[in-house]
């Protein structure tokens, strides 16, 4: 298995920003000196649910500090970049980075309405542009005398400088939330990006997304190297005793839930609706399901039951809902040396 850092740093506090910022990036250097194989940055506006807000900026810095780990966007919002802008910018960094870059997309929140009424669009097109904006990525990585005429955007130009360092252009990686969209990945042959989901609807979910790959026109090396570009995500506390880990773990997962609905009951028009009566918590919402937190034992056993469904590769949040820096470092580094090691020879 491989493990990525899920780097999503909500600062509470508008005036704190600076700081979280600069603890986020301490985080980032822990994360490669114990062993991550990457560090995954994520987009979101004006509520503080990320501090550093633009993972293309900030990813810019993760550059200069670390060296080794791979970068990736879990995800960048596309239908907030003009996609030949997004290229210029993600080229610049694959360069930067000497090809550490992983461009995971995706047309952004389901729940922010405030994010796209910020950059003058809506819910509705920002689902509708995500195909498109896609399309036009690639082909500004790629392409000379670029000439683009879709629904969105129409344009042409000479070519893109720099050209992305790796060749023909940084991986991509998509977000999906539905079965429906996995599935839709694995006929067209792409690697997934997946969220919190509990152990069955995983195991459920890989095997139809397997079954799409195959049947996609992959040879079986393909289909492999596919199912080792997906990721899956869970939060991470390691600690000394199980109890304290779930201690930590549910006040981190109750300040987090409670920042994101403030958020969205302030800044949306509507303000949060609730769900339909008889509606389960989502399995982010449920401690069980969103955290490997706990002794290193524990931590090692619940990933043996994830690698188990089929997930190769997890995308770990060490501070979810703004756990202490001295927590998570001592987390970090314990996973680095108890659990880590375990999981290397497979």
């Amino acid at each position: 298995m491989r493990f990525g850092s899920f780097v999503f740093s909500i600062s509470a506090d508008p005036n704190a920003d600076h700081e979280v910022i600069a603890q986020t990036l301490r985080e980032i250097e822990i994360a490669e000196e114990v062993g991550f194989d990457a560090v995954w940055l994520t987009e979101h506006h004006f509520d503080g649910a990320v501090a550093y807000a633009d993972p293309v900026v900030f990813g810019a810095a993760v550059a200069v500090r670390t060296k080794r780990v791979l970068i990736g966007f879990a995800v960048v919002e596309m239908a907030l970049h003009h996609p030949v802008r997004l290229a210029v910018q993600t080229s610049l960094l694959d360069n930067l980075s000497n090809g550490r870059l992983i461009v995971g997309t995706g047309r952004g929140s389901a729940f922010n309405e405030y994010e796209y009424i910020g950059f003058g669009i809506t819910l509705e097109q920002g689902r509708e542009m995500l195909d498109e904006a896609e399309e036009l990525l690639v082909k500004a990585w790629t392409g000379e005398d670029v000439v683009h005429k879709g629904r969105f955007w129409d344009l042409s130009f000479p070519g893109l400088r720099p050209r992305p360092y790796q060749k023909p252009h940084p991986p991509i990686v998509r977000a999906c939330i539905s079965e429906e969209s996995m599935v839709e990945m694995g006929q067209a042959g792409r690697p997934v990006l997946i969220g919190v989901q509990t152990l069955e609807t995983l195991r459920h979910r890989f095997g139809r997304y397997r079954e799409a790959l195959e049947g996609s026109g992959l040879s079986e090396s393909q289909v492999e190297s596919t199912l080792d570009q997906t990721w899956s995500q869970r939060g991470l506390f390691v600690c000394d005793s199980d109890q304290e880990g779930l201690e930590v773990a549910e006040a981190g997962l109750a300040r987090y839930k409670a920042h994101l609905l403030d958020a969205r009951v302030r800044f949306n028009p509507g303000g949060a609706p609730p769900p339909p009566p008889g509606t389960p918590p989502p399995a982010s919402e449920i401690v069980e399901h969103a955290f490997l937190a706990g002794t290193p034992t524990t931590v090692a056993g619940k990933l043996e039951e994830l690698r188990d469904t089929g997930v190769r590769n997890m995308l770990l949040n060490p501070n979810v809902g703004q756990i202490p820096a001295e927590q998570v470092e001592k987390s970090l580094r314990l996973f680095g040396e108890k659990v880590l090691p375990r999981f290397r020879d497979d």
